[in-house]
């Protein structure tokens, strides 16, 4: 069996901003210890709630490098080094090995998409690159781009492509993907609302958005399936699942860095072309974080 990430909640942590559209590392920070403080088990540090897609090189290294210096070392920090690109897709995750990361995330090929065959040169060449852990990210409603069940098994033969974040939104799917894949891939869901079912299946955990904003709670939901109490975890999944649903009323990070604005921390907004949620959006959202008791 290949070794294992994480189990349990990955926080796919969001980038905050200044004022001026700046990273703002002071908030970063912050957010880093409320997660750790909260029991997160791993973070996935510029990812697709991270905006990885508008930060440039520079920025999206350093965030990842400031993020490794701020964890130092007391949970895996998972790097986002996924591209369109194999040969940038390759360059960020030789500097995130060398930066120290633990593992990375590497999303599917988006816009300009890719055969079958074509995903498996991609992570190929990614694999052949590191010795790092690869967790692939199939993300097909943001991409275009789904991995067929014949590519996750033969993607799964390769030594250090152990993980996959399977955010399709189809249960079903990540079943035959755990069916035929055994030991060989581990299998994190990537929809927080989909976290139980697909641990009952056995999934480890959830690379998840909602943790940004109840780190604790939702570390306890994957903590309770991996130790066999289902119920329990299904009564959290079903108590919290108003707001994990909510977080994905306009295009994700823009509610969950709204959230986090309004809960205390100072994140800015989202960079264009994300923009600002709609004021009915707005009002909604801050009806549900009252309702959970984040915010007065």
């Amino acid at each position: 069996m290949k070794k294992t990430v994480f189990t349990g909640s990955a926080v796919a942590i969001i980038t905050p901003m200044n004022s001026d559209g700046s990273v703002n590392y002071d908030s970063l920070e912050k957010i880093i210890e409320f997660q750790i403080e909260n029991g997160t088990d791993a973070i996935v540090s510029c990812g697709t709630t991270g905006e990885s897609a508008v930060l440039d090189h520079k920025e999206h290294c350093d965030v990842i490098s400031f993020t490794l210096e701020k964890v130092g070392g007391r949970v895996p920090v998972i790097a986002g080094t996924g591209s369109n690109d194999t040969r940038y897709a390759v360059e960020l995750t030789k500097t995130a090995e060398e930066l120290g990361a633990d593992a990375i995330l590497s999303v599917t090929p988006y816009y300009n998409k890719s055969s079958q065959q074509g995903l498996v040169k991609h992570f190929t060449a990614i694999a052949e690159c590191t010795s790092l852990p690869i967790i692939l990210y199939n993300v097909p409603s943001r991409t275009g781009c789904n991995i067929r069940l014949n590519t996750y098994k033969e993607l799964s033969k390769i030594e250090n492509i152990v993980a996959a974040k399977e955010a399709s939104g189809d249960v079903g799917y990540a079943a035959q993907i755990l069916a035929e894949c055994g030991d060989a891939l581990t299998i994190y869901s990537g929809n927080d609302d989909l976290t139980v079912p697909l641990m009952s299946l056995g999934g480890k955990g959830v690379i998840s958005v909602f943790a940004n904003v109840m780190p604790k709670e939702m570390h306890e939901i994957t903590s309770l399936m991996l130790s066999g109490e289902t119920d329990k975890a299904a009564k959290l999944h079903l108590k919290y699942l108003k707001l994990m649903n909510m977080l994905f009323c306009d295009v994700n990070p823009i509610p969950v860095k709204e959230a986090m604005n309004m809960i205390g921390f100072d994140c800015g907004e989202c960079r264009l072309p994300l923009c600002s949620m709609t004021q009915e959006n707005h009002q909604a959202l801050k009806a549900v974080l009252e309702e959970y008791g984040l915010i007065k």
